[in-house]
């Protein structure tokens, strides 16, 4: 039976398990030659792509104006997976049910993923809180895209990940909806103050500031609910005797061992702007847009550019 521990959180920056700098698959001579354009590229998309054997993100909150929709669906432009996992809050129904939003961009990533999926790329969507609807199609596919509640994933290197939300250990979710959506509301409002506040920083020539994750840093009964979820959502892989666990939820990307089980938690696409990766080996890595970003201007300039970036990047899957 699931424990029930937290609240849905608000997001913080990764902390730790950084990835490594590797050159693209075109700069990179022990893989040999880049692989052939997709369809798709062939009928216009041709921008340059890191490939990995997985891919998993939640919490793109569509439907919501602290929605990155643009940014992500650059980040879909320029990776390529055989699996992507889509790990719950994907469409922001409570936020929907409030006042309609649905911005063009929010379409587009819609599309994308269709496309995806047509393509050839095994696609999860796996529910979660703010997309509880999609509990009532678990099992039945859309657009080639399979829904379930969790899933399990073997890896390259064997190991085998509980895939879920996270939900199912928020008591306030679980057990006082009504508390849920008022912190929901007031996770919006501290989004449009972030905004503000970045748009004078930003006058200023300051870098961006999050005001949520500073609260959530400093605020110790914050910090007591996250490590609670973590340890719980663990607790459950190890008890159904499995290797590690991926969820979403607290908008927190962290990749770190709890007794034995490898916790892994891909973020968010409304401040983090992170998601999960496993490499061709089965290793598993934290990336971000600004990562994918660097490497994507570096590209731009040239191969030698593009292999000596930092932040730097996993080492991308041959096709």
């Amino acid at each position: 039976m699931s424990e029930a521990i937290v609240f849905d959180g608000i997001p913080q920056t990764a902390t730790e398990q950084r990835p490594h700098l590797t050159t693209p698959p075109s700069a990179n001579p022990a893989l040999g030659k880049p692989p052939p354009p997709t369809e798709y590229e062939a009928s216009g998309d041709t921008a340059a792509k890191l490939h990995f054997r997985t891919i998993w993100i939640s919490d793109i909150h569509l439907g919501t104006t602290g929605c990155q929709a643009e940014l992500l669906l650059e980040f879909l432009k320029h990776t390529e997976s055989k699996e992507l996992y889509l790990v719950g809050d994907i469409i922001d129904g409570w936020q929907l049910a409030r006042r309609w939003y649905w911005h063009r961009s929010h379409n587009d990533v819609v599309q994308k993923i269709l496309r995806k999926a047509r393509k050839g790329t095994r696609v999860t969507y796996v529910a979660g809180n703010h997309d509880e609807f999609a509990r009532h199609f678990l099992g039945l596919a859309f657009g080639d895209i399979n829904i379930v509640d969790e899933a399990i994933h073997t890896t390259a290197a064997g190991k085998r990940l509980l895939i879920l939300h996270g939900d199912q250990f928020d008591a306030v979710v679980q057990c006082a909806k009504w508390l849920a959506h008022l912190g929901d509301m007031l996770y919006g409002i501290s989004l449009q103050l972030n905004r503000g506040l970045n748009r004078i920083r930003q006058a200023f020539g300051l870098p961006y500031w999050s005001l949520s994750q500073y609260l959530k840093h400093r605020v110790k009964n914050a910090v007591s609910y996250i490590n609670a979820f973590e340890e719980a959502v663990a607790r459950e892989a190890k008890r159904r005797q499995l290797d590690g666990v991926v969820c979403g939820h607290i908008h927190r990307p962290e990749i770190r061992d709890i007794d034995g089980i490898t916790y892994c938690n891909d973020g968010d696409w409304v401040e983090s702007l992170s998601a999960l990766v496993e490499t061709a080996e089965g290793e598993l890595k934290l990336i971000t847009w600004l990562e994918i970003e660097a490497w994507r201007n570096a590209k731009e300039v040239g191969q030698d550019a593009a292999s000596n970036i930092s932040p730097q990047l996993p080492l991308p899957l041959a096709s």
